[in-house]
């Protein structure tokens, strides 16, 4: 079928969908049956001899739905359960993950079919793009994480960073199965949780830090009350009783943005039996410190190389926060504060797995947080293994009805 027949045929069917008033998001039944008539009227016609008939009608009938319903040409990959990511850095060069590893498609797009792509994306985040607000983050409704950039802060293209929700973890006994951590350890970090300590997820860009903290967040107590802060919805607590909470970004006129740190703040006043924040990344970090110094138990992720450099990044972004906080507060907070530490990691295979699990005794010396190897991964080695040391707060792991010698016992 020659495109401009293509063309033809989904413009009637966009006008229909306006003089029905049709929310091709939401009526995709309605829509359907829609595509059906103008097919069916296009075969009639080309049965008198106006154009030529269909080759296809299953393939024409796929193609406009993803048109006019879906994401266009990138609605395969967003099908794709082995798709991870995808990105567009120019309308000739629309590139996917699959297990970690990158791959350029044969898919070429317009610029105009990328921008309306976009509008069509944000269309239910309720955010926007444009000169004013250059950069956008916001959730599809599949839960997937969009990200964008244009012109002038790109060179020349609208940049474009799909992040699919791929549901490969529930709880942590899928990643024992999936070889992302071995069964002791994945029962003593449920134990922690349940126990009540403060977890640090840490490790670099698609290592799995958003699917691990999910699968923390599952062995949470059903009765607790939980509050998550993010920046773009991505966490799926399925909890009972879950408040969540997301960034927004500033009006046209420069007012209304709620940052992170207010996300933070306001959490607090809604009695959480626990805070989970996405990810910190700046002054957050001083407020999620003192929320975690006052006894309220939370987890969060952070971008780092390895568990020590995870600890003194968290103990240097606070000082983000002001002049008139200090690292004589900051170190020690964090000691007293963070009681645990998984850090992960993207092999070269494309697999995630946890590389190291650190407690933090609560001891500083020298302005060095110390921190004791609860489970490390030996060279060669593809799973972590039982270390010496020992976290905090035996007497957590005694209330929740765990023996933290036995969970510890190397097996």
């Amino acid at each position: 079928m020659q495109a401009t027949a293509l063309q033809l045929i989904e413009d009637d069917v966009r006008e229909l969908i306006r003089q029905r008033r049709l929310d091709p998001a939401q009526d995709a039944i309605s829509v359907r049956a829609l595509i059906g008539e103008v097919l069916d009227d296009y075969e009639d016609r080309g049965l008198s001899g106006q154009h030529r008939p269909l080759r296809d009608r299953g393939e024409t009938q796929r193609v406009l739905m993803e048109s006019v319903a879906g994401y266009g040409p990138l609605q395969p990959y967003l099908d794709d359960p082995t798709v991870e990511e995808l990105w567009i850095n120019e309308p000739g060069k629309v590139f996917v993950a699959r297990h970690g590893r990158p791959e350029l498609t044969p898919t070429f797009m317009t610029e105009q079919q990328v921008q309306d792509l976009v509008e069509r994306m944000l269309r239910s985040s309720g955010r926007r793009v444009d000169l004013s607000s250059p950069f956008v983050d916001a959730s599809l409704p599949d839960g997937s994480r969009l990200h964008v950039v244009i012109p002038d802060i790109t060179r020349r293209h609208w940049a474009v960073n799909i992040r699919k929700f791929v549901v490969a973890a529930d709880d942590l006994s899928d990643l024992v199965r999936m070889g992302s951590l071995p069964a002791d350890a994945a029962r003593f970090l449920e134990a922690a949780v349940v126990s009540g300590l403060n977890i640090l997820v840490a490790g670099g860009t698609q290592a799995g830090k958003t699917t691990l903290l999910n699968c923390l967040a599952a062995a949470i107590p059903a009765h607790e009350r939980v509050v998550t802060c993010e920046e773009v919805f991505e966490l799926k607590v399925n909890l009972r009783d879950v408040a969540a909470m997301q960034c927004r970004q500033p009006s046209l006129e420069g007012t209304g943005e709620i940052p992170l740190r207010r996300l933070v703040k306001e959490a607090l006043r809604m009695r959480p039996g626990r805070i989970i924040v996405g990810e910190v990344r700046q002054a957050e970090s001083l407020d999620l410190l003192i929320a975690l110094n006052s006894g309220l138990p939370g987890m969060c992720t952070l971008h780092a190389n390895s568990a020590r450099e995870a600890v003194t990044k968290m103990c240097t972004l606070p000082l983000l926060a002001g002049s008139n906080v200090s690292a004589s507060f900051v170190v020690p907070t964090v000691a007293s504060s963070v009681d645990v530490v998984v850090h992960l990691g993207l092999e070269a295979d494309g697999s995630r797995r946890v590389r190291e699990i650190v407690a933090l005794p609560g001891r500083v010396e020298g302005d060095v947080v110390e921190i004791a190897e609860l489970y490390r991964r030996e060279p060669g080695g593809d799973q972590v293994v039982r270390a010496d040391g020992f976290p905090p707060h035996g007497d957590r792991f005694a209330r929740a009805g765990y023996d933290l010698a036995d969970l510890l016992r190397a097996r």
